[in-house]
């Protein structure tokens, strides 16, 4: 089955759709099939389960956006422009926020950008932290952060001042009311 496929299949004697998709930058796939024969399906895998907390510390290795997190109508509202996500908008067609979008992409750059930071200094990088010019300047805020164990040093993922989300642009994100030092990084942090 190719990426981003999917087809309708049983697993140990249950139909359901398998999908090869994911959400942690492996290659994975998704198996949904009804709620009554789940555990009938987990135990066909012999594998053993993990909480949210590895598929975010996983998603935001690679860079993924979480929905209700890295944008949000209510809390966090974005474009797909500012969230780097641009590449999915298809202003040929149709749709619902359409001649918005466009007239946002037709403004140029936005001025905010998704992006990630490395931090150098212990410290973990956490969603609402504050990203500052190192002189105590707001340059913009985290949506997510973790301590990566592949990576064994502190990430995040935010959104920065468009002079400032450039890859290798020192900035800091402030923990626990201290700035730490930390350097601009496109996401992936990992090599895929």
């Amino acid at each position: 089955m190719s990426k981003f496929q999917a087809t309708v299949a049983a697993v140990d004697g249950v139909a359901g759709w398998v999908a090869r998709t994911g959400y942690t930058g492996e290659d994975g796939f998704e198996v949904m099939c009804p709620a009554d024969d789940a555990e009938s399906v987990w135990s066909a895998f012999d594998v053993q389960p993990c909480g949210l907390g590895a598929r975010d510390t996983l998603r935001t290795e690679m860079g993924y956006l979480l929905s209700g997190q890295d944008f949000d109508p209510d809390e966090e509202p974005r474009t797909p422009y500012e969230a780097q996500i641009g590449f999915v908008v298809d202003l040929d067609t149709e749709f619902v926020g359409r001649d918005v979008l466009a007239a946002r992409q037709a403004e140029g750059a936005p001025a905010e950008r998704f992006t990630g930071v490395r931090l150098r200094e212990r410290g973990v990088p956490r969603h609402g932290y504050a990203v500052t010019d190192g002189d105590l300047t707001r340059i913009g805020h985290l949506t997510s952060g973790t301590m990566s164990p592949t990576l064994d040093e502190p990430i995040g993922l935010g959104y920065l001042d468009r002079e400032y989300a450039e890859p290798g642009t020192e900035v800091s994100v402030v923990v626990r009311g201290e700035e730490k030092r930390a350097e601009v990084v496109a996401p992936p942090f990992l090599d895929t």
